[in-house]
C-alpha cells in the first residue's frame, strides 16, 4: 500500500519459513528511500487463503476478518512511528521505523534497564548516603516481580497503576532486607517516591506512554522527631568521657546544635569557610551538600570554644579540615553509647542536633522561624515548621508576654468594676451587646 513516493507498507508471506502443517508466516515490510525492513507480525495463514494483490488474508475463509482486522493495526502503528520520527526532527530509514516500532531505539525497555540507566546517568550525582537507598529500592522491587510474575525481570510497558498498588501491598507484608526491622509507612512511601523518579525518566524516554504515578498519592504520616532541651545539653557538656573517641562524639554533636550544620557538612567544614561577618565577628559561609544552597551561620561561642579545643588535631595539616569526624554509621554507634552514659532517654542520632538548633537554641530564644529557615539553609519555610515545633515552653513563654501585656494598667486605668457599670448604662439605652 503506498503513502507517499519515498514510503510505502505492505504484508508477505516468508514461505521459506512454512511450518509443518502448512501454515506459512505474514511478514510486513517497510520501503522508505529505496531501503526496506522486514518484521513479523506473530501471525500465520494457508498460501491458499492469501491474496498477493491486497496483501490480506481473502475475505472468504474463516478468521480472515481478525487477520485483516490486526494487518490494519501493525499498518497504522508503523504510520505512527513514521509520523514520531518526523516530528522529532530524527533520521528516518526502514531500519529507524522498524526499531521505532519494537521499541528498539529506546534506551530503557525493562525495569532492569532503568535502574541500569539511572546508575550509569544518575547515581554519580547523588551522596553515597542516597545511593545504598536506590539499591534497596531495586532489590525490592524485583523481588516482587519475581513473586508476583514467576520472572526476574519485567517490560516497562507492565507498570500501570494496578502494578503500583500491588507493589505497595508487597512492601507492607513482604520480608525485610534487614531482618527484624519492619518497614514503617514513611519507609514505604520513600520507596515508592524513588520508583516514582524511575517511572518518570521512562515516561520521558517514551517508553510507556501514560505515567501511572500521576494517579498515585503517596500518604507519608508527619512524625515529630526528638530535640534535645537546654539542661540535656548541659548535661552532655557536663559529662565526663576518658574515651577519646566518645569525647570528640560528644563534642562534634554540641557543634552541630550550636550551628546546625549536618553531617556531612561538619564534616567537610575547613579553614577557609571560617569568614568575617558585617558584624566583625566569626561567621561559618558553606553551601548545603544536600540542596547547594549557601548557608551562613554567626560562630556562637560553645561553637568556637569547640573548634579551639580540636585547633591543633592530626588532620588538620593534611586537608584544612577543622574537626575530627568518624564515618556517619561510627558517630551514631559512638553517640548513643554517650547519651545511654548522660542518661538521657530519647532516640538520638547525629541529625538530633539540627532539630535541637532549630527548636532549643534559635526558636526558644525568640529568633524568628523566617531567620531559623536561613540559618538552616532552608528553600521552603514549610521545611523548617517541621525542625523548630513551637513547643509547650514555647508556648508559655509567649503566653506569659501576652498575660503582661493585656494586664490593666496600674494608676488611673479603668476598673473591671466601671467597666461593669458602663456595660449596664448600655444596656438600659438600648445598646446591643455580644452574647456568648
Amino acid at each position: 500500500m503506498k503513502n507517499s513516493h519515498a514510503f510505502n507498507i505492505g504484508f508477505w508471506l516468508k514461505k521459506t519459513a512454512r511450518k509443518p502443517d502448512g501454515q506459512v508466516p505474514i511478514y510486513a515490510r517497510i520501503r522508505f528511500e529505496k531501503q526496506r525492513s522486514d518484521l513479523s507480525v506473530h501471525r500465520t495463514v494457508l498460501e491458499d487463503h492469501w491474496c498477493h494483490s491486497s496483501g490480506k488474508v481473502h475475505r472468504g475463509f474463516k478468521g480472515a476478518a481478525s487477520i485483516n482486522m490486526y494487518l490494519d493495526d501493525i499498518q497504522a502503528k508503523l504510520l505512527d512511528c513514521h509520523r514520531q520520527l518526523m516530528a522529532e526532527g530524527a533520521p528516518i530509514s526502514a531500519r529507524a521505523i522498524k526499531d521505532r516500532f519494537l521499541g528498539n531505539d529506546k534506551p530503557v525497555q525493562t525495569l532492569k534497564d532503568i535502574f541500569d540507566f539511572h546508575r550509569k546517568h544518575e547515581i554519580p550525582k547523588l551522596a553515597k548516603g542516597t545511593i545504598k537507598n536506590y539499591s534497596g529500592t531495586e532489590t525490592y522491587l524485583l523481588r516482587f516481580v519475581k513473586q508476583r510474575y514467576r520472572t526476574s525481570d519485567a517490560p516497562l510497558s507492565l507498570v500501570d497503576y494496578a502494578f503500583l498498588i500491588e507493589f505497595e501491598t508487597y512492601l507492607r507484608n513482604c520480608e525485610t532486607i534487614v531482618k527484624n526491622i519492619p518497614l514503617s509507612n514513611n519507609g514505604i512511601m520513600k520507596h515508592m517516591e524513588r520508583f516514582k523518579k524511575m517511572v518518570t525518566l521512562a515516561h520521558k524516554f517514551g517508553c510507556i506512554s501514560r505515567n501511572p504515578f500521576t494517579l498515585y498519592k503517596m500518604k507519608f504520616e508527619s512524625y515529630d522527631s526528638d530535640f534535645l532541651e537546654e539542661e540535656e545539653i548541659q548535661r552532655l557538656r557536663n559529662l565526663v568521657l576518658k574515651n577519646s573517641s566518645l569525647d570528640m562524639v560528644r563534642d562534634i554533636f554540641i557543634f552541630s546544635c550550636y550551628t546546625g550544620l549536618s553531617y556531612i557538612e561538619v564534616k567537610l567544614l575547613k579553614t577557609g569557610d571560617i569568614v568575617k561577618g558585617l558584624d566583625g565577628d566569626q561567621w561559618i559561609n558553606v553551601r548545603r551538600k544536600k540542596t547547594n544552597t549557601p548557608v551562613k551561620v554567626p560562630l556562637l561561642y560553645d561553637a568556637k570554644c569547640i573548634l579551639e579545643k580540636y585547633e591543633y588535631f592530626p588532620d588538620y595539616k593534611k586537608d584544612g579540615s577543622l574537626l575530627p569526624v568518624f564515618s556517619n554509621q561510627k558517630v551514631n554507634k559512638y553517640l548513643k553509647e554517650v547519651v545511654k552514659r548522660a542518661k538521657i532517654n530519647k532516640k538520638v542520632t547525629f541529625h538530633v542536633a539540627r532539630h535541637t538548633f532549630a527548636t532549643t537554641i534559635t526558636l526558644m530564644n525568640d529568633v524568628p522561624i523566617e531567620t531559623v529557615s536561613k540559618l538552616l539553609g532552608h528553600t521552603k519555610l514549610s521545611t523548617t515548621q517541621k525542625y523548630a515545633r513551637v513547643v509547650e515552653k514555647k508556648i508559655s513563654k509567649d503566653m506569659s508576654k501576652l498575660k503582661e501585656a493585656l494586664k490593666g494598667p496600674k494608676d488611673g486605668g479603668q476598673t473591671l468594676e466601671s467597666e461593669s457599670a458602663v456595660a449596664t448604662n448600655h444596656k438600659r439605652k438600648g445598646h446591643l451587646r455580644v452574647v456568648k
